[in-house]
């Protein structure tokens, strides 16, 4: 458990202008997104997204012509009109939430003299470009936490391999450490709960509860990868912390792409099914995503409500993603403040 004592005496030593002896930073990574909504802007970052090999697996030389050939001459069309749809003046919600959380993190740790930052892992701004700088700052010791709750190589494995390619380029590159996951984490649990019970109070409840989570390929699973075992303990620790049965609540996961198989079950075929079972007012929270973005904003509180009323229910009600809720910034600061263990101790040690 992290020495609070300790964490006072370092705070107090950086505010009265004492530097730490290695400069410290954490730096948070998110998916990304296009710099606009628009189909040249989409497919520079699809080019980018779809060309990871943690992403697709599938031989270069098999995938190639079908990216370069198909996929990035049709979708960016058809992806840029669904960011038009969600984007604001800000721009892109993914970015604006992703950078709110970062700047409430920053005023957390400002006092302790630990830097904090954000990257995305495609798109701007980018891993190497921030690790770059924060070396040129003279950060000797850098700690990643990607903002997936729940691990998994296309996602949380990706960003490692974005970091230690940016510190392969460094002459001198700074102590690394790296956070895999906080599925099962008290703080992320209960910011969870917290959120769903506060829109409980202002919108009551529905009939059920789904909590959807990103789907992925079901082979991924096969091969040893524990996404699926964590959105299930995410999911089992919500419905106790929330006292919701089995029948009051359910696990889905969404976007799936493609004819192989995905993870069970599918959010879509749940929002087919359940109006004729007599489900037909529902909720949904997405416990893997730290910030809204197009596949919470976009598929599930426009596409996949609509799908849900074409099949016959009355209402599918999207609860918000944690982005910059204070419970968020406290359960991610836990996090980040055990990680840092003996980091930020040494930092105002004595030389």
């Amino acid at each position: 458990m992290y020495n609070r004592a300790m964490s006072d005496i370092i705070a107090s030593r950086a505010a009265s202008g004492q530097a730490p002896v290695t400069k410290i930073a954490v730096l948070l990574v998110n998916l990304g997104t296009p710099d606009a909504p628009t189909a040249a802007a989409v497919r520079r970052y699809l080019a980018e997204f779809l060309s990871d090999p943690r992403v697709i697996e599938t031989p270069r030389w098999l995938w190639w012509p079908v990216l370069h050939g198909v996929i990035l001459r049709v979708r960016p069309m058809r992806s840029a009109h669904a960011y038009s749809s969600i984007w604001t003046e800000q721009g892109s919600p993914l970015l604006v939430h992703s950078r709110e959380l970062t700047g409430k993190l920053r005023d957390v740790f400002a006092r302790a003299g630990v830097h904090v930052e954000l990257a995305m892992r495609y798109g701007n701004p980018s891993v190497r470009e921030t690790i770059a700088r924060l070396h040129g700052e003279g950060v000797r010791r850098l700690l990643v936490l990607p903002l997936y709750p729940q691990y998994s190589a296309a996602s949380t494995g990706s960003a490692f391999d974005a970091a230690t390619r940016a510190l392969q380029a460094l002459r001198w590159p700074p102590e690394l450490r790296f956070v895999n996951d906080y599925h099962d984490d008290t703080g992320y649990i209960d910011a969870l709960a917290a959120s769903v019970q506060g829109y409980w109070r202002q919108n009551g409840r529905a009939q059920k509860l789904l909590l959807s989570f990103h789907g992925l390929p079901q082979r991924c699973i096969d091969q040893g990868d524990p996404y699926l075992d964590h959105c299930r303990a995410t999911a089992r620790l919500l419905r106790a912390r929330l006292g919701l049965g089995e029948d009051e609540s359910a696990l889905g996961f969404q976007s799936r792409v493609g004819r192989e198989a995905w993870i069970r079950p599918y959010t879509e075929e749940l929002l087919d099914r359940w109006p004729g079972e007599g489900v037909r007012r529902i909720q949904v929270l997405c416990p893997g995503f730290a910030a809204d973005c197009l596949e919470t904003l976009e598929e599930i509180a426009i596409r996949d409500r609509a799908r849900f009323v074409a099949a016959g229910g009355e209402s599918l009600a999207y609860i918000p993603a944690l982005n910059a809720d204070e419970l968020h910034v406290e359960a991610l600061a836990a996090v980040i403040r055990r990680h840092l263990q003996g980091w930020m101790e040494d930092a105002y040690a004595s030389t």
